[in-house]
Formats: structure tokens, C-alpha cells, sequence
């Protein structure tokens, strides 16, 4: 009789991008989080308490995200000026990014 595989596959998570709606693993997005006084932050370490969405770290799907709604809705909160242009300066940073590697 062959021994047991003691090895376990372990999935990795997958979340959809809001804006392009394609399903990627976890650690390929950004997660957004809405904090409890309702602003929207970049989660860099991925487990902040609240709401959150994830976003490719393509330009277009953040200028998508941000500018078209797609963002408040996943959230359920409207964005302000000062939010939207924020969001907007950390995903252009990407492109940057990905044109330098």
C-alpha cells in the first residue's frame, strides 16, 4: 500500500478588480478600505478593519475605479475631490512602475 501524501494544496485567494472585473490572486491587487469615519485609504498590508475593494495596479482600471463610480459603489460612499485626486496620484505611480522594471 503507497504511504499518504501528508502535503495539503493550499489556494492562494481571489478577488475581482472593481473596475475591469477581472479575477486575479490577492497579493496581484491593491485593496482599498473604507476606515469607520468613512475615508477611503490604500490598504498596503491588506488587513485593515473595513470595507474594502481591490483594484489592479493598471492605470486605466484606477482612472475606471475613480472616475466613473465603480469604486462608490463597492464602497457605498461618495468620494470628494481631494480623495478622488489622491486615488488617482497613487495609481499613476504604477504606470511609472511598470514602464521602469
Amino acid at each position: 500500500m503507497p504511504p499518504k501524501q501528508s502535503r495539503v494544496m493550499r489556494l492562494e485567494p481571489q478577488r475581482t478588480c472593481v473596475a475591469c472585473r477581472n479575477v486575479s490572486s490577492k497579493v496581484g491587487l491593491v485593496r482599498l478600505v473604507r476606515t469607520v469615519d468613512g475615508k477611503i485609504e490604500v490598504d498596503v498590508t491588506g488587513k485593515r478593519p473595513g470595507r474594502g475593494a481591490y483594484l489592479c495596479t493598471s492605470n486605466q482600471c484606477w482612472a475606471s475605479a475613480v472616475g466613473k463610480g465603480p469604486l462608490e459603489r463597492a464602497m457605498r460612499v461618495r468620494l470628494d475631490q481631494e480623495t478622488r485626486e489622491s486615488l488617482l496620484a497613487y495609481g499613476s505611480d504604477f504606470g511609472k512602475r511598470e514602464v521602469s522594471a
